[in-house]
């Protein structure tokens, strides 16, 4: 009798599934888990990163990213609270090759660094709430067993990017201290800006997993496919094109579209070879992040006509972003690189990686056969 309820009572726990709360074989049983609250709380990371994405662009625009020459993790939560701080932070940038050969010579005042340290200053202190809104709560997640199996390390990697995104911009910074550099490098800048990119995406897709977890316990995170990671690099290109275009300042090159100073195709420089017009010479890099647009369009268009059977809502998004986007690109040109609607272009950019990472996640189920 006592084998036979002990043999009953085992069947009965291995029939407990991952749920909210279930009743079997007359017991209550609790899953602590907690995938659907992960998956907004995720959501909310992602907004964040978009909108500091959007912070970065104003910060590169306006020429702010080097007016804070330190990195003070604590200390630097606060801006200078008097005159003697201010000036003492102005002193320090007055010391930068940015003022000396640009910004000194164009007249600039303590009130005209003032704007600029703010926009860093900003950028800065969103980084570090993003920091703390994704670790304290992930830290309350972990204590009380809300994480599913399988996350934890993918959440930890997850806030590992954060770190290492930080990190990375500080040595974009740095890379325009010394020298006679008058900007940042802008190797270091789109370094900075897709690992803010990737982030997002990893972001987007783990809140996705999540989402499919809670709706179903035996569901199984999504995989990356051949077609998905295909157009993933076309649209990787086109962002790093982006962020080398900005960088060098090289909207500047041309304002009118679709020729390029009344050419089609710019006069390269290639007095130091190929590989340094590809990677330097601002005419070329503008005309290649205009043109290539257009093989990412027909790889976006592709991807959204995969998945949208399945996720409706993800083929609208990337076909509304992309969209948007051209027009926005086109508009930044025509208006001499006008700072909102270069803004409007890079936060553009960043909804339509949200918008792609979805997609390639549909993509990723579709393969497997999910729901």
């Amino acid at each position: 009798m006592d084998l036979h309820f002990s043999g009953a009572l085992r069947r009965c726990r291995s029939m407990a599934t991952h749920v909210e709360t279930q009743t079997t074989c007359g017991a209550p049983v609790r899953e602590t888990t907690r995938p659907l609250a992960l998956a907004f709380w995720l959501y909310v990371i992602a907004a964040m990163v978009i909108v500091i994405v959007m912070v970065g662009g104003i910060t590169r625009l306006t020429e702010s990213g080097l007016s804070i020459t330190q990195w003070n993790p604590i200390t630097g939560v606060l801006p200078p609270l008097s005159e003697v701080a201010w000036q003492a932070e102005f002193d320090l940038y007055r010391q930068t090759p940015e003022y000396l050969y640009e910004a000194g010579p164009a007249g600039m005042t303590l009130a005209d660094f003032k704007f600029i340290f703010f926009w860093e200053w900003f950028h800065r202190l969103l980084g570090r709430l993003i920091g703390l809104a994704f670790a304290l709560p992930l830290a309350w997640f972990w204590i009380k067993g809300a994480i599913p199996k399988g996350y934890k390390l993918r959440l930890l990697a997850l806030l590992a990017l954060g770190g290492l995104q930080g990190t990375f911009g500080w040595l974009m910074v740095r890379s325009g201290l010394g020298g006679e550099m008058t900007d940042v490098s802008h190797f270091w800048l789109s370094v900075h800006l897709l690992t803010a990119f990737f982030t997002l995406g990893g972001l987007v897709w783990t809140a996705r997993d999540l989402q499919q977890l809670a709706k179903d316990p035996a569901a199984r995170p999504a995989g990356l496919i051949g077609p998905s990671l295909i157009v993933a690099i076309v649209v990787f290109v086109q962002l790093l094109l982006g962020a080398w275009v900005a960088g060098l300042n090289a909207g500047h090159a041309a304002y009118d579209w679709p020729l390029m100073n009344g050419r089609f195709f710019p006069q390269p420089d290639l007095a130091r070879g190929w590989l340094w017009a590809l990677t330097h010479d601002p005419f070329l890099l503008h005309f290649l992040h205009r043109w290539w647009a257009w093989v990412a369009v027909a790889a976006l268009v592709w991807l959204a006509r995969r998945v949208r059977t399945r996720e409706r809502g993800a083929s609208i998004a990337i076909h509304s972003a992309f969209g948007t986007m051209v027009v926005l690109g086109i508009a930044t040109v025509l208006s001499e690189v006008s700072l909102w609607v270069a803004v409007a272009h890079q936060l553009t950019g960043a909804l339509l990686v949200a918008g792609l990472a979805w997609g390639m996640h549909a993509d990723g189920r579709r393969s497997r056969g999910g729901a």
